[in-house]
């Protein structure tokens, strides 16, 4: 590992810790409830931001997503095939984020979390400089890529803690 490493797997870390205060005594229908018919769930969220962690770092690091090789896409039992994210879902899509636990969610994020910090472990400063897309110009970095989950994990785990908040005063 290096001070780079370190740092992306600090920050990750904080995305862990987020989920699970989030989470923390929450029920099905506390996760399923949405602040009007348009908004996302806090459900909806955790499972879209760990999905699309697993998924770019599953590509990263050329392995299955932990979604299908640890079983969670049985288990959540979502209507959704199982390579989807969560990426561009209407309205009705996340509405059918339905009967989903806490302990669920908080599972399958932890397992993407270690599978993450683990994958990290194993890097080196020259492989984050590694070209990963070429689709954007400049061409995306693995570097740039994991501050972009980061930084849509943070944000999407931010919208939780807000619905979390107005469910939980009233």
């Amino acid at each position: 590992m290096t001070a780079s490493t370190d740092l992306l797997v600090d920050a990750f870390g904080r995305i862990r810790e987020t989920v699970d205060d989030v989470l923390s005594g929450l029920g099905t229908d506390e996760l399923a409830a949405r602040l009007d018919d348009d908004a996302n769930s806090i459900g909806w969220l955790v499972w879209h931001l760990t999905r699309i962690q697993d998924d770019h770092i599953a590509d990263a690091a050329g392995a299955e997503q932990i979604w299908t090789s640890q079983g969670w896409y049985e288990r959540f039992g979502l209507p959704f095939a199982d390579f989807d994210t969560g990426f561009g879902h209407s309205s009705d899509d996340v509405a059918a984020v339905q009967g989903i636990t806490r302990q669920l969610l908080n599972g399958y994020h932890e397992a993407v979390h270690d599978n993450t910090v683990h994958y990290l472990k194993g890097l080196h400063v020259k492989d984050l400089e590694e070209i990963v897309d070429q689709g954007w110009a400049p061409p995306v970095t693995l570097g740039v890529r994991l501050i972009s989950v980061i930084s849509d994990d943070l944000q999407h785990a931010g919208q939780a803690a807000f619905i979390r908040g107005v469910l939980r005063r009233g």
